[in-house]
C-alpha cells in the first residue's frame, strides 16, 4: 500500500494513535475520575478492614476508628474535606491501639492525598497540622509505656521522656503525611498546568482563526474590487462622457445617462464602504462614510422613477430619531423591494409606506404587478433568492419579522415590523 505525501501524509500523521504509555495514562485518569471510583475503593478498603479486624481483634474504639477511616473515603470525591475525618480517624485508631492496621495506613495516606489533591488547605498548613497530631499520638503512647509497659511496645530508657528514640513514630508518620500531601498537591499542580496549556492552545487557535478570517475578508475585498470596481467605474465614465460625445442626444436621454452615471458613482461609494468593513483589522483604513437612512428614501425613489418606474412615498405617525441600525435596515429593505419590483414587475406602480408607531417601525412596499406567481427574488426550483433571505435576516437581527405575499388589492407586498 502506498502512502501519499503532502497534506494527506500530514493528516495521516496527525491521526496516528498516541504511544501505549499515553493510552494507559489516559485510561487510568478516566478510571480515577469516574464518579463510582471513590465509592468502589472506599468500599473495598472497608471490606479489607473488616477482615483485618476479624483476624486481629482490637478495642471497640479502635474498630470504630478503623471503619470510619476507610468508609469515609467513599465520599472523598464529592466532599474532599472528608479527608480531615479520614486522617483524624486513622490517628485515633493508632492512638488507642498502638499498632496501625494496614487498612488504617492506606486510609491515612489516601486521606492526606485527597487533602493535597483538592487543596482543602495549603500544604504548609496541612503538614505541620499532621505532624502536631502525630506528636500528640506519640505522647499518648509514651504515657502508656510509662504506666503499664504494654507488651510489644518500646520500653522507656529510664525515666527520660525526652529521648529522641521515643519520637521515631512521630517522624515516620510526619514523613508519610508529607509524602501523601505533596503527591496530591503535585497532581493538582500538574492538572492545573495541563488546563492552563489547553486554555492557552484554545486562545492560540481562536487567534489563528481570527487572523484567517481577517485574511479571508481581505481576499474577498480584493476580489470584489478587482471584479466590480473597474466595470462600475467604466459604466460611470462611459455614461457621463456619452452626454458630451453625442451632440444630437435628446434631453431625456441626456438625463438618463446622467442618472446612470450618478447611480454608478453611488454604487462605487457603497462598494468602498463594504470594502472598508471587510478589511477591518488589516492595515487598510476603515471608511467612515455615513450609512443610508430613511431620510434618503426620496433619492432612492427618484432613482427608481428614473428607470421608468412609478413610485410614491407615504410617511405616517410621529417621526422620532431611530438607531442607525434600524434606519439602515429599513432603507435596505425598501431598496431591495424596489429592485424586485423593477426585476419582476417592470412598469408596476410601487407604494412605499413608512409608519412610525411607539416602539415600532413598520415598512410596507407594495405594487400592482402580477403578484406571487412571479414572486420577487424567486430562485431556482422556487427557492427564495438572496434578496428575500437578506431582508428576512435584517428584520430578524433587530428582533422583528418580515412577511411577503399577495397584497390586499393584488400585486406583491413586502411588510416588515422592526420593534425598537
Amino acid at each position: 500500500m502506498t502512502r501519499t505525501t503532502g497534506e494527506t501524509g500530514t493528516a495521516a500523521a496527525a491521526v496516528e494513535p498516541p504511544p501505549p504509555e499515553g493510552n494507559l495514562r489516559r485510561r487510568l485518569r478516566r478510571l480515577t475520575s469516574a464518579p463510582a471510583y471513590a465509592g468502589l475503593t472506599g468500599g473495598a478498603l472497608t471490606l479489607f478492614a473488616v477482615v483485618e479486624l476479624l483476624l486481629v481483634p482490637g478495642s471497640a474504639i479502635t474498630a470504630f476508628a478503623v471503619l470510619l477511616c476507610t468508609a469515609s473515603l467513599a465520599l472523598r470525591t464529592a466532599h474532599p474535606t472528608v479527608g480531615l475525618l479520614t486522617v483524624g480517624a486513622a490517628l485515633l485508631g493508632f492512638a488507642t491501639d498502638g499498632n496501625m492496621a494496614y487498612a488504617t495506613v492506606a486510609g491515612l495516606l489516601m486521606g492526606c492525598y485527597t487533602l493535597g489533591r483538592h487543596r482543602v488547605q495549603h500544604p504548609a498548613v496541612l503538614v505541620p497540622a499532621g505532624a502536631l497530631a502525630a506528636l500528640v499520638v506519640n505522647l499518648v503512647h509514651i504515657d502508656r509505656w510509662t504506666r503499664d509497659g504494654s507488651p510489644g511496645l518500646p520500653v522507656l530508657q529510664g525515666t527520660d521522656r525526652f529521648s529522641l528514640g521515643l519520637y521515631a513514630e512521630t517522624l515516620v508518620v510526619t514523613v508519610a503525611i508529607l509524602g501523601a500531601v505533596s503527591a496530591g498537591d503535585a497532581v493538582r499542580a500538574r492538572e492545573e498546568a495541563r488546563h492552563t496549556r489547553a486554555a492557552a492552545q484554545s486562545r492560540l487557535l481562536a487567534m489563528e482563526r481570527r487572523q484567517a478570517a481577517e485574511a479571508e475578508r481581505a481576499a474577498i475585498a480584493r476580489e470584489l474590487h478587482d471584479m466590480i470596481a473597474h466595470s462600475v467605474s467604466m459604466i460611470a465614465v462611459r455614461a457621463e462622457s456619452a452626454t458630451y460625445t453625442t451632440p444630437d442626444l435628446s434631453p431625456p436621454a441626456r438625463d438618463a445617462f446622467q442618472e446612470i452615471a450618478g447611480t454608478a458613482r453611488s454604487s462605487m461609494a457603497e462598494l468602498r464602504r463594504l470594502l472598508g468593513v471587510l478589511r477591518t483589522g488589516t492595515d487598510a483604513p476603515v471608511l467612515t462614510a455615513p450609512q443610508p437612512s430613511l431620510a434618503a428614501l426620496g433619492e432612492l425613489l427618484d432613482q427608481h422613477r428614473a428607470v421608468d418606474g412609478s413610485a410614491e412615498l407615504r410617511v405616517s405617525g410621529e417621526e422620532v430619531p431611530l438607531p442607525a441600525s434600524w434606519e439602515l435596515s429599513a432603507y435596505r429593505i425598501v431598496q431591495e423591494a424596489l429592485t424586485n419590483v423593477r426585476r419582476h414587475a417592470p412598469g408596476a406602480h410601487a407604494v412605499v409606506e413608512i409608519d412610525h408607531q411607539p416602539g415600532l417601525l413598520r415598512v410596507r412596499v407594495g405594487d400592482d404587478g402580477p403578484g406571487p406567481p412571479t414572486a420577487p427574488a424567486a430562485g431556482p426550483a422556487g427557492r427564495p433568492g438572496h434578496g428575500l433571505v437578506g431582508m428576512r435576516e435584517r428584520a430578524a437581527l433587530l428582533g422583528g419579522r418580515l412577511t411577503t405575499g399577495r397584497g390586499p388589492a393584488g400585486g406583491y407586498l413586502v411588510e416588515a415590523e422592526l420593534p425598537w
